[in-house]
């Protein structure tokens, strides 16, 4: 069975609970009421410093589960999840979800395997948040964004998201002020546009080239 249709399976029978863009779905320390499937949108997970300032870990797409460290150990969640657009998802009772990973073999690999492609792409962010200066980290995140969660237009690839110079500084580590500099730069420079305030790449192997990523 493919993996849509597997989790479909198991969660097609769960109501599916809608969010607008911008709400918060569990807050730090909050116990959550099951195991959420990401059915429509993209969700960020976040931490936030006692300064007050917000560090993005993750940004989570449609077939993604969260929050996992809870879901299979137990363990307080510490983070904040945030919708990035308007949401879809679907929430099954804990006890229900590992019950399902116990004795389908197939759902196990699947979700393994996206645990995976998750934790290799923070090992990427942070080799750049060590190697790299902000003009690398601007430029690398928005290529893993890129390729990762992008639609191809007639300009480009473009992102099916907004992300705030904000959020974007929130990702590597830097601040709003720099992310804006390196943004404006690389957009006058000619790598990147915009297209409905969704950042489009207009050529991702020309920006690789100027980046950690090359």
């Amino acid at each position: 069975m493919q993996e849509g249709a597997l989790m479909e399976t198991f969660y097609g029978g769960f109501k599916l609970i809608h969010y607008k863009k911008g709400e918060v779905i569990l807050h730090a320390g909050d116990i959550p009421r099951g195991v959420f499937s990401l059915v429509k949108g993209y969700v960020r997970q976040y931490s936030i410093s006692p300064e007050g300032e917000e560090f993005t870990s993750i940004i989570f797409m449609p077939g993604d589960f969260f929050p996992s460290i809870w879901a299979v150990h137990g363990s307080e969640f510490l983070y904040y999840l945030e919708t990035l657009t308007p949401v879809e998802l679907r929430c099954v009772p804990r006890d229900e979800f590992l019950s399902s990973i116990k004795s389908h073999h197939e759902m196990c690999f699947n979700l393994s395997s996206k645990i995976l492609v998750r934790m290799g792409g923070l090992m990427t962010r942070m080799e750049h948040l060590v190697f790299g200066n902000a003009a690398d980290k601007v430029t690398s995140i928005l290529i893993l964004c890129a390729e990762r969660f992008g639609q191809k237009s007639g300009q480009g690839v473009e992102l099916p998201m907004v992300l705030s110079h904000k959020q974007i500084a929130s990702l590597v580590g830097v601040s709003r002020e720099t992310a804006s500099v390196e943004i404006k730069n690389l957009e006058r420079e000619g790598f990147v546009g915009y297209k409905k305030r969704r950042i489009v790449i207009k050529n991702i192997e020309e920006l690789k080239s100027h980046s950690l990523l090359r």
